[in-house]
């Protein structure tokens, strides 16, 4: 099917519906602010790239000098070591026969690539895989609050990185966590005791790597620590807006929707459904608010209809035929529902870019 993209230069407003756009300006300014503070701080920046999954906005994290790149998945990894990236972290435990045949393969043409693990069982997989001939360099995930993945103990740390010590076909690489919002005292501590405990056994941790889009700018509370890692931060969303780490005029993303019912005064009907919005609550109450309109809420999805509350909307909602603009809930998940993004400048078309990685999810 021949979607009709816009070329560069065309009004938003002509823009077919739904459609996530980018403003240029904002997306811009996010990365060089977001830069600028590590830097500050003497620390390292490693983007994730699962909020954007583009390649051209991933150069332009490491123009501004990201050190590398964090993707989630060995498929997603392959998409940006195909576009020439050799800096790349993947933050997921690998497993299977599969996976881990492709994940040697990639090993073998990129240049700095390194994986996590928090068991035996994920170590002993990585550990058949590889030989000395191309080790493969692992980091052991720490559970410091979040309660995802990770080892629960810096002793329990130590051990697995003693294993990945003694297999020839690994390297071990340093410790790595996704903490808890707010928790960077408990972050030092469990990096601190583990570096104590690598110590004693010999063993050097040359990378300790937290992350987060919410704690961004608490990064600097996490001495120990030689990099963060961060999405969200890139586009920014409703959920960054109420974290405070973000305001509305840092907003990069929204959805380009049409109002095609207006059925009763209080309710709205946008084409902009759970096919273009993420259903993600994050914990609000609803999936969306609208650009412009306080008060209208978009609170019940379907595959092809947002349904907007304006109960509470003072401001006269637009009619049947006009456009307006979606603050999703979760930008992340919006990036893998679309093929392209439509970039603008001041409401005009810049470029459209593929979502490269879109559907690279194992």
């Amino acid at each position: 099917m021949n979607y009709p993209w816009p070329e560069p230069g065309t009004p938003l407003e002509q823009v077919a519906t739904p459609m996530p756009v980018i403003d240029e300006a904002r997306l811009a300014a996010n990365i060089a602010r977001v830069q600028a503070y590590c830097d500050s701080h003497g620390k390292a920046f490693r983007p994730h790239i699962k909020t954007h999954k583009i390649a051209a906005v991933a150069r332009q994290q490491v123009e501004a000098g990201a050190v590398g790149l964090n993707c989630q998945k060995v498929t997603e990894a392959e998409v940006f070591a195909d576009a020439g990236f050799e800096d790349i972290l993947i933050t997921y435990n690998i497993l299977g026969t599969a996976k881990l045949a492709r994940l040697k393969a990639l090993n073998a043409r990129v240049t700095k690539l390194a994986v996590v693990a928090d068991s035996e069982t994920t170590i002993a997989g990585l550990a058949a895989t590889f030989d000395a001939s191309r080790p493969l360099t692992v980091l052991i995930e720490c559970d410091t609050g979040a309660k995802r993945c990770g080892v629960q103990t810096p002793e329990a740390a130590v051990a697995l990185a003693e294993k990945i010590a003694a297999a020839p076909g690994l390297r071990f690489g340093g410790i790595m966590t996704y903490p808890a919002t707010g928790g960077a005292e408990q972050v030092e501590a469990f990096i601190v005791r583990t570096m104590a405990l690598l110590s004693e056994k010999g063993i050097e941790c040359p990378m300790r790597s937290s992350g987060g889009s919410p704690d961004l700018f608490s990064a600097h509370l996490v001495p120990s620590a030689t990099e963060h890692r961060a999405g969200t931060y890139v586009y920014n969303d409703r959920s960054m807006v109420r974290a405070g780490h973000c305001s509305n005029d840092d907003l990069a993303m929204h959805i380009l929707a049409t109002v095609v019912s207006r059925p009763a005064p209080d309710r709205a009907v946008l084409d902009s459904g759970s096919k273009a919005l993420t259903s993600d609550l994050l914990g609000f109450t609803d999936y969306g608010a609208i650009a412009g309109f306080e008060g209208a809420r978009v609170v019940s999805l379907s595959e092809e209809h947002a349904v907007v509350d304006l109960t509470d909307c003072k401001t006269p909602f637009p009619e049947i035929g006009s456009m307006v603009k979606v603050v999703p809930n979760h930008t992340c998940v919006v990036t893998n529902l679309f093929d392209r993004m439509v970039f603008h400048r001041d409401g005009i078309v810049s470029r459209v870019e593929n979502v490269d990685a879109r559907g690279t999810v194992w």
